[in-house]
């Protein structure tokens, strides 16, 4: 992360993500740390500074300082979040996480010794989600995320283009027609300009994170990358096996193109995709669902799926039952079987959509390629 990225500011608020920001800080002139909020800083060598300025307000969130630094701090009105040493993630870290940091030597070992996996079984260790220490952690890495996140939305990946959210189920095994569908959809949305955001998960979330990411590559590589993945259809009996042959597809094509995943610890069993570039994974699932929707300013195309799926339709449909004129987002449906018949969705949407302005931004249609042109409209 570049200096200039890392340092981010409110009305009320500095955060100061890098050394670099923090020194050209110093450099220009600044005498009150009042307002800042100082996250994972290896702050040794700044003595001077950190004890010579006001440091009333200033918060810093698991920095290292010079010994008795710290009590200086807080003895003039810092408050000061500790390191916690006993969790195996960061919960100060201020940027996203990429499948490379999640699956690390994912080549050479199995899944359960990789970050990802290290994680999960930390959050289910019996009475853990009731712990005073383990609550605080886990609420303070979801901040961080969600802060890293916001910062993404005005990067470069998001500006000048439409989020649209792409969901579906878990179960579609790689080699099958669903699975080919939405990874055309995902490289359909990627090369007409749109930004796709995922659930982050297996089946059609990977699947359009897959079509995103290879969104550059030409109709040969593309078919042959599907091929390659369809070896190992999908994450059972083996995760490492299942990873693997993603990441030989992305270290393949290492420039693919960016998208989001947004997936959740809460469902341990079903692991990130690895062509998500960037992943806001959280451990509160129902902070996750919220956020994935209100990003997705370019609507949202929802694949067959079946419960998850039906959950989210519905908790979108309420965001566009009760939202302003301007934050009505489309709503697109693929698959008039599916949403008519094996689960009718589509009737109560209709019906709830009757008489409301999201009436005419609600859409069913029969193929990846007519929910694209629904959106164009």
């Amino acid at each position: 992360m570049s200096a200039a990225r890392s340092l981010r500011s409110s009305p009320r608020t500095l955060e100061v993500e890098s050394l670099d920001s923090f020194d050209r800080l110093v450099a220009g002139g600044a005498r009150s740390m009042h307002g800042w909020h100082l996250q994972s800083l290896d702050l040794r060598g700044r003595r001077r500074p950190l004890e010579s300025f006001d440091v009333t307000g200033a918060i810093f969130l698991g920095c290292s300082f010079d010994d008795g630094v710290e009590d200086s701090l807080r003895g003039r009105g810092a408050l000061i979040f500790p390191k916690m040493g006993a969790v195996p993630f960061n919960p100060y870290r201020g940027r996203l996480y990429t499948p490379q940091e999640l699956y690390a030597g994912i080549a050479n070992t199995r899944y359960e010794d990789t970050l990802d996996a290290k994680i999960y079984q930390w959050s289910i260790r019996p009475g853990q989600r009731r712990r005073l220490d383990a609550t605080l952690a886990a609420a303070l890495h979801d901040h961080s995320i969600g802060d890293a996140l916001e910062e993404l939305t005005r990067s470069e990946l998001c500006r000048g283009r439409t989020m649209v959210g792409v969901m579906g189920g878990h179960a579609a095994s790689r080699g099958t027609e669903a699975y080919t569908e939405a990874a055309l959809l995902g490289r359909l949305l990627a090369r007409n300009g749109r930004t796709v955001a995922t659930g982050g998960g297996p089946g059609t979330m990977e699947a359009a994170n897959v079509g995103a990411y290879l969104s550059v590559t030409d109709e040969v590589d593309f078919q042959r990358a599907l091929s390659d993945l369809a070896a190992v259809p999908g994450f059972r009996p083996s995760v490492s096996a299942w990873a693997r042959a993603a990441a030989a597809v992305v270290e393949r094509h290492p420039d693919g193109t960016p998208s989001l995943g947004i997936p959740t610890w809460f469902y341990g069993h079903e692991p990130p995709n690895y062509f998500a570039t960037h992943i806001a994974k959280y451990f509160a699932n129902a902070i996750r669902e919220a956020i994935l929707v209100e990003l997705c300013d370019g609507g949202i195309i929802f694949l067959p799926g079946s419960g998850g799926t039906v959950q989210e339709i519905f908790q979108d449909a309420c965001e566009n039952y009760y939202g302003a004129p301007e934050t009505i987002t489309p709503m697109v449906l693929v698959g008039k079987e599916h949403w008519l018949r094996r689960f009718p969705a589509w009737p109560l949407l209709q019906s709830l959509a009757a008489g409301r302005r999201m009436e005419e931004r609600i859409f069913l249609v029969d193929s990846v390629e007519e929910a694209l042109t629904v959106l164009d409209r």
